[in-house]
């Protein structure tokens, strides 16, 4: 109050020109605001280093942004540049912190740029049926059937192909291929798709970091050119797996079955689309995404075993480190568990920071910090640099930080509803913890499964309060029991309960998922809210004073940034065999055979509106007969016409005309934007604004523009 009265008065003395009195003012509070950015910036001490793995992701988002491909030392030049300035900066800490800044950003780009050149270029792959020959490199159980991966492979007897691709087999196929087979078929073959829409999920740039080429389906049955042994410890780990999965389904048949095979090799493709989707809407996805819970039940139950063993030793006991002993035994179980699920990003991120806690004890320091979720992080942005465009690393570091935080904050809380007290006040502790881990985590991952799947579980909390439980004190126990077992051929001692556990929480998840408004859809979010929301968690998680209340404007400012934006009024998929309006909550649809079901799915999450047929009566501003639909979402918009049959005189006064088929039309004055099945083949999805000030239009070749993943426009 006083620094604002003593500005107030200088600002009113008119003996002196405003310029001089702001100097003034600036100049006798300076050594105040030196003190008070002192004191914050010792309060704040150790919170600077887990801004620079934030750092480096803004850096790849930069990267992964641009619409050309950038010159490849850019990326470099600024680490470079940058952290050398900081070196000079000894003297200026926040100027040197902003160079470290923009350092770890360059640093963050030069690695997705790295990891964009060492990936293999993109194959031509022929549209028609070929024969394939090539290496299994993975064979996965569908519930319909087989599904593999081939490399080293060559198509119609040419030369080798750099990439893989993913074949499904026909149900009725009895070849049974295993991970190192030499297989030949005939099979027809596409490339990954494009987005669904402009600026939607990109497909293509996953598989391209993924080295997948194409997918396809099988014509005919598979014959087997040799049997060959994996070799590498990639194969062998892959065959190890597929040998799990068929020991277990000789066990346990069904989704049961799929679910333990899930959770012991890390593959949820057996798994029916019905069940998988009740574990969605229910929340409990996280169980099928092998992750931290996981590798904490196993390398817990490591650690309370190794106790167990060195304490029925009198001399391990009183003359050897059994704690340490045991962190190290649990930390190779954990070691050894991410290789055989796969080390798919979440689980290489809970073995990261549970390397940074077993080195904690055994230096005896303390290593679930936010400080090892930093390093974590900027580990795995530098070895696999795209996945920070992905969900699952979204998702498992927005939950890990709340749940570190969170913690941290409820602590004194927890412990006094744990202290004395009998065996209910322990109960309800363990659920309030359970609750609330639930809570901090779901609520944290929310908005990141919003932007991606374009809805949020209302009853998640309920759901893993019942599962988790089950999960880690009856299914995965037995799961690693019937491992353990296997050498003897007696695992089905322990996969038989194990089935009952999965058949549980299998229960629970369907009961969940059919409550009323399980799931409720939300409205697209932008790109730029994205990167708010994910600012606004970090801010809040990663400072401890005042100054993360800050945090709070940025993060409702990207949730209500769906509000902000337009979303498109017309869509057109890039295969010519799918159109859409956009009017009120409905989604008016017209559908060619073989229209993409994912293609529409997307478009009803972008919009979440209802999927309807084409009205048969003037609604909501479309106006449809049985050869055109004509579309004005207000009276001051323009007029946009889907045709539904050959184009004629009457629709020349449109602004906008849309075809799934060719348009010929010829008007006195030309239509000034027409998009027709030519148009969606050379450049992708189209989106098309009606506003009152005209119309706008987007290409899906306009929002990616030319890029490694990206392929060339057709001739």
């Amino acid at each position: 109050m006083r620094t604002m009265t003593h500005l107030v008065s200088i600002l009113t003395n008119s003996r002196q020109p405003a310029a001089g009195t702001l100097a003034a003012f600036a100049s006798s509070r300076w050594p105040a605001w030196r003190a008070a950015a002192a004191d914050w910036v010792l309060a704040e001490r150790g919170r600077f280093f887990p801004w620079l793995p934030v750092c480096m992701t803004a850096g790849n988002a930069s990267y992964f942004a641009l619409t050309m491909e950038p010159v490849p030392w850019l990326g470099a030049v600024v680490l470079a540049v940058a952290s050398l300035a900081a070196l000079g900066l000894r003297g200026a800490p926040v100027a040197r912190c902003a160079c470290l800044a923009v350092a770890a950003a360059g640093l963050g780009f030069a690695a997705a740029q790295y990891a964009t050149r060492r990936a293999p270029p993109l194959v031509d792959i022929p549209r028609k049926g070929v024969a394939v020959t090539g290496t299994v490199r993975a064979a996965e159980p569908l519930p319909d059937g087989l599904r593999i991966t081939l490399e080293a492979l060559t198509l119609n007897d040419g030369p080798p192909q750099p990439r893989t691709v993913r074949i499904k087999l026909r149900p009725e196929d009895p070849t049974y291929p295993a991970t190192g087979d030499i297989v030949r078929l005939r099979a027809r073959l596409s490339p990954p798709s494009p987005p669904a829409y402009p600026g939607g999920w990109d497909l293509q740039r996953d598989a391209y970091f993924a080295g997948i080429g194409a997918y396809g389906y099988a014509l005919t049955r598979t014959d087997i050119l040799a049997h060959t042994d994996p070799s590498g410890l990639g194969r062998t780990l892959q065959a190890m797996r597929e040998t799990i999965a068929a020991r277990i389904a000789d066990v346990l048949d069904g989704p049961e079955g799929a679910i333990c095979a899930t959770l012991l090799t890390g593959s949820p493709a057996a798994i029916p689309p019905a069940d998988r989707a009740a574990f969605r809407d229910s929340g409990l996805a996280h169980l099928l995404a092998i992750a931290g819970l996981h590798i904490g039940i196993v390398m817990g139950l490591m650690f309370g075993a190794a106790r167990v063993v060195l304490a029925l030793s009198e001399r391990a006991s009183l003359h050897w480190p059994t704690k340490s002993m045991s962190a190290v035994a649990a930390l190779v179980a954990g070691g050894g568990y991410m290789l055989l699920t796969g080390a798919h990003v979440p689980i290489i991120r809970s073995f990261a920071m549970a390397c940074l806690v077993t080195l904690g004890i055994l230096v005896g320091r303390r290593a679930l910090s936010l400080r090892g979720l930093a390093l974590a992080m900027a580990a795995l942005l530098l070895i696999a640099p795209e996945q920070a465009m992905g969900v699952s690393f979204q998702m498992s570091f927005s939950a890990v930080l709340a749940l570190i935080v969170g913690y941290d904050a409820l602590r004194p809380a927890l412990t006094r509803l744990n202290a004395g007290g009998g065996w209910r006040r322990r109960l309800l502790g363990h659920i309030a913890a359970l609750a609330l881990t639930s809570a901090l985590a779901g609520t944290a991952s929310a908005p990141f499964a919003a932007y991606h799947f374009g809805q949020v579980q209302l009853y998640n909390v309920l759901a893993n309060v019942a599962a988790v439980p089950l999960t880690a004190m009856w299914v995965m126990p037995a799961g690693l029991l019937a491992l353990a077992l296997m050498p003897l051929h007696l695992e089905f001692l322990p996969l038989i309960p194990m089935g009952w556990g999965a058949a549980a929480i299998l229960w629970i998840g369907r009961m969940v998922s059919a409550l009323p408004s399980a799931t409720l859809m939300v409205p697209h979010m932008p790109d730029w809210g994205l990167a708010c929301v994910a600012l606004g968690i970090a801010w809040l998680g990663i400072w401890r004073t005042r100054v993360r209340l800050g945090g709070i404007p940025i993060l409702l400012f990207g949730l209500i940034s769906p509000a902000m934006i337009r979303t498109p009024d017309i869509l057109l998929s890039g295969d010519g065999r799918l159109a859409a309006i956009h009017a009120g909550g409905d989604m008016f649809v017209q559908q060619r055979d073989g229209f993409s079901g994912f293609t529409q799915d997307a478009w009803r999450q972008m919009w979440a509106a209802r999927v309807r047929a084409l009205p048969d009566h003037p609604e909501q501003g479309v106006d449809c007969t049985d050869r055109a639909c004509r579309i004005r979402p207000g009276p001051a918009a323009p007029l946009a016409i889907l045709l539904l049959a050959p184009a004629t005189d009457a629709d020349c006064d449109a602004s906008v005309l849309l075809s799934l088929d060719p348009i010929y039309l010829r008007c006195p004055e030309p239509v000034p934007d027409a998009f027709d099945r030519f148009d969606v083949w050379r450049n992708g999805a189209h989106a098309i604004w009606l506003g009152r000030d005209g119309v706008r239009t987007l290409s899906d070749r306009q929002t990616r523009g030319d890029r490694p993943w990206v392929p060339p426009a057709p001739d």
